[in-house]
């Protein structure tokens, strides 16, 4: 079974918008590079802070966890191929998730909740969403669609949208709104 052309369009737009932030075709250790100093500008924290050797610390292991995972012809780059076959291997079991995807769901979720009170809210979410160049609007329409109206969404929560993100094929699901988008 292929991919669906609606699960691609999603898979696409978190490997273009979230994880190729230099758009060169593919995911590479640069990459990670540039979203780690975007993620600790965006909170503040300088190269002292604790919070900033913890963002590296992360996103290097999700990045070397990635790179294990999907870089099948060992280029130390992972294609669109690579990428959209890891994940649909994933959305065939998503309760065999792999350390980097569990580790990078989770650090989504931190970030996004600013205030560390264990829920996402539509201010927090769209802050974040925006920042990788989305319209603060369309991010706040998605964390509506996202939370089905509700003010929040929990970690376990989220993470139930996030196994759907991948898996679903349904357009109106919950799940595909989790990165801040409206449409597919």
């Amino acid at each position: 079974m292929s991919i669906s052309d609606f699960r691609k369009k999603k898979l696409l737009y978190v490997f273009n918008v979230f994880f190729d932030v230099n758009q060169s075709g593919e995911i590479d250790l640069k990459d990670f590079e540039i979203a780690i100093e975007k993620i600790c500008s965006l909170r503040g924290w300088p190269a002292d802070h604790p919070k900033n050797k913890e963002t590296h610390d992360v996103m290097l292991k999700i990045w070397e966890g990635l790179r294990q995972k999907a870089d099948k012809d060992n280029d130390g780059q992972v294609s669109v191929e690579e990428w959209c076959n890891m994940w649909d291997a994933y959305a065939k079991d998503p309760s065999g998730a792999l350390d980097w995807q569990q580790r990078y769901m989770n650090f989504m979720f931190d970030l996004e909740d600013a205030s560390n009170d264990g829920a996402i809210d539509a201010t927090e979410f769209a802050i974040v969403c925006s920042s990788y160049g989305l319209d603060k609007k369309e991010c706040e329409d998605a964390f509506g669609k996202m939370s089905k109206g509700e003010k929040e969404v929990t970690r376990e929560q989220f993470a139930a949208l996030w196994r759907e993100y991948f898996s679903a094929e349904d357009p109106n699901a919950p799940g595909n709104y989790i990165f801040g988008k409206t449409s597919f």
